[in-house]
């Protein structure tokens, strides 16, 4: 999969330090990452103030702190395929919005600009999928069926190959709609479509600083330092009673005043010591994070509800989730490594930890990155699709996208999610010269 790491990571202009070029470790990276044929393409983000104090708090506790690869683009940048970005401005509105500057890399910006230039090539918008037509008998799929939201007519385009690309509830939806693939019963554990839903445990520790000039708004989406000993099995899990783990962080990414704001402990919710309190730390604090990993668990799947249906009569997609011992034990032991590290700043007041404790609330947002529900394996028995993509009920379906994750790890899913999409573009050149299951 390396080579398709370091396309994605030519294409998008990924900013970062290298740790492992070729087996030889390199001071500023990650030391636990595995070998890579060369450097990212662009140099890391600048290191903001409140990277600085992580990084020192971290060396002087003897971890190897190193800059988050990021999407941002610390300069200008024109990729393989003559797509161009400009430099990141460091601002304070990134992580949940299009980049004024062009400076953050996504399809939108890389890829259909190209695409559309293409004769081979047509995006239908203001549609909606709604399901693919399967011949059960033959075991292929023959067309897809989709709404012209604009004229509310529905359509089915014949296909010779499927992709399946959309989210991760999407993909599985589809399936289960379509009735490809065996559903997952938690009762028995048997079938395979909607198993293995994963969601990510997150936590952090606040610091205050009452001298040092944090300015959030100086920020971009990805601009933290990071710890790596303590995520998935870079540590001795021996006796710990967990697995997985996570990687710890200083994190800022976004400046928005109603949004990012951090008040010590006992400040009232409203009034005008709020209010004071909002002027005097917005500036002067942030937190150190932990991104923790989360494994599956029998009780955790994805199914059709039975009652409430979507805008097009379908049933909508049921989630069945929560946090289990496994989780809470884990963001547990990786959140006090965090509150160490916060302690080790020299902060005016650092907060209390907050590992994940208790139940999944649904009301109250913690991430998006959520995977499974179309896993890839080696056994039909256990998983939809093969480790090529391709649907085990389905020659000519290939289904791509964090949904065919069996777990999640603690970093985020989409350098994987890339590598395995740019890797299915041969695999679909392959099936397309001679179908057949690869």
């Amino acid at each position: 999969m390396e080579p398709y790491h370091d396309l994605f990571e030519q294409l998008f202009g990924i900013a970062g330090q290298a740790g492992n070029v070729g087996g030889r470790l390199i001071d500023g990276g990650n030391p636990f990452e595995a070998p890579r044929q060369r450097d990212f393409p662009q140099p890391p983000l600048e290191i903001l103030e409140s990277g600085r104090i992580f990084k020192a708090a971290a060396q002087s506790l003897g971890y190897k702190p190193f800059p988050l690869p990021a999407a941002n683009s610390p300069r200008a940048y024109t990729n393989p395929d003559g797509a161009s970005l400009a430099p990141c401005q460091y601002c304070g509105h990134c992580e949940r919005f299009f980049c004024e500057a062009n400076a953050k890399a996504s399809p939108a910006v890389l890829l259909y600009p190209l695409l559309r230039k293409q004769r081979n090539f047509e995006i239908r918008l203001h549609s909606q999928v709604t399901g693919l037509v399967y011949d059960k008998h033959a075991r292929r799929v023959t067309a897809v069926q989709f709404i012209d939201l604009q004229t509310a007519q529905m359509y089915e385009q014949p296909a010779d190959v499927v992709v399946l690309s959309g989210f991760t509830m999407t993909n599985t939806k589809l399936l289960l709609t379509s009735g490809i693939g065996r559903p997952y019963d938690p009762k028995t554990g048997e079938g395979v479509v909607g198993k293995n839903f994963c969601y990510q445990v997150m936590s952090s520790v606040p610091v205050f600083f009452k001298d040092r000039f944090i300015n959030p708004f100086m920020a971009s989406g990805a601009s933290q330092m990071v710890v790596d000993e303590f995520n998935g099995d870079n540590f001795d899990h021996a006796g710990l009673g967990f697995f997985g783990g996570g990687y710890i962080y200083s994190n800022v990414t976004n400046g928005r005043p109603i949004n990012a704001r951090l008040h010590p402990a006992g400040t009232p919710r409203w009034g005008s010591a709020w209010k004071q309190a909002n002027a005097d730390w917005y500036a002067h604090a942030f937190n150190v994070a932990v991104h923790g990993s989360n494994y599956p668990h029998s009780r955790n799947y994805l199914d059709l509800d039975p009652t409430y249906r979507d805008a097009y009569g379908s049933p909508l997609l049921r989630m069945t989730f929560n946090f289990h011992e496994n989780d809470h034990r884990m963001s547990e032991y990786v959140t006090n490594k965090a509150a160490g590290i916060a302690r080790a700043m020299g902060a005016t007041t650092v907060g209390a930890a907050q590992p994940r404790r208790g139940d999944f609330d649904a009301r109250q947002y913690q991430t998006t990155h959520t995977t499974g529900g179309t896993v890839m394996g080696a056994d039909p028995s256990t998983s939809v699709v093969s480790p090529h993509l391709q649907h085990w009920d389905a020659q000519n379906l290939f289904v791509v996208g964090a949904s065919v994750y069996a777990h999640n790890a603690g970093y985020n899913p989409t350098g994987p999610l890339a590598a395995l999409a740019l890797r299915l573009g041969d695999d679909l050149v392959r099936y397309a010269r001679q179908p057949r299951m690869l």
